[in-house]
């Protein structure tokens, strides 16, 4: 099957006056369509700068990305900001909210950019809402909401133009960890019900459990691939 992202060869290489810092080097990795992929790595490994070139949010220094048989490694800033808005949808730690705005407002925005009218976001964003068992809280601004609240709102956010892929980057790290196995019950619950294809990216190995495969990272290169139960033994 062929893969919807793939990273071949990708280095990205930062200069910080006559430094070179290698956060990438050589990274392969694919993602099948429909796909819950965990990529692991401690502080330090490349996950990050992993995150940005899996989301487009950056190119590599050398090395290809291909987004659905596209290869995307050296479009422009413009032409990448399009495709993210409508391929991929982002989860963030620190979930990125408007703090001015309504949870349905938040929901309701990334489609303003798609051109979509007021009626159907208005529609879709309530749909979305009460996917993520959230709709009696849709009135309701960032600072009267709970973290778990808060991160189902950005789980609606990164649902609301249909992406082909829903990034999570450490999508439990400010949360407890009853909170944190409740978001991670509700990605499944989603991933079951959307069939999308949901890259998670993190240093929690308690995580690793809700994937289905998962990409061990260590400077900056992919050094296994899991499947399955996964111990502690098996990633140090």
């Amino acid at each position: 099957m062929k893969p919807i992202i793939k990273l071949e060869d990708v280095w990205k290489i930062y200069e910080l006056g006559e430094v070179k810092v290698e956060a990438l080097r050589g990274l392969n990795l694919e993602v099948h369509r429909g796909e819950f992929l965990t990529v692991f790595g401690k502080s330090g490994s490349g996950k990050s700068t992993a995150l940005n070139m899996i989301g487009a949010l950056d190119i590599p220094t050398k090395g290809r990305i291909y987004l659905d048989g596209k290869n995307i490694s050296r479009l422009e800033e413009s032409d990448l900001a399009q495709l993210r808005g409508k391929k991929i949808g982002f989860v963030f730690q620190i979930f990125n909210l408007i703090p001015s705005l309504t949870a349905l407002e938040n929901v309701m925005l990334p489609m303003v950019f798609q051109e979509m009218n007021r009626a159907e976001r208005i529609k879709r964003a309530e749909k979305l809402l009460r996917d993520v068992q959230l709709e009696h809280r849709i009135h309701h601004k960032p600072n009267e909401l709970s973290g778990g609240e808060r991160q189902r709102v950005s789980i609606a956010r990164a649902l609301a133009n249909n992406p082909d892929v829903v990034l999570a980057d450490e999508p439990t790290g400010n949360l407890d960890s009853k909170t944190g196995d409740e978001i991670m019950d509700l990605f499944k619950n989603l991933h079951k019900k959307f069939k999308k294809t949901i890259i998670m990216v993190t240093h929690d190995m308690s995580l690793i459990k809700f994937s289905q495969r998962t990409y061990i990272l260590k400077d900056g290169k992919d050094i296994k691939t899991l499947k399955g139960k996964i111990t502690r033994e098996m990633i140090a």
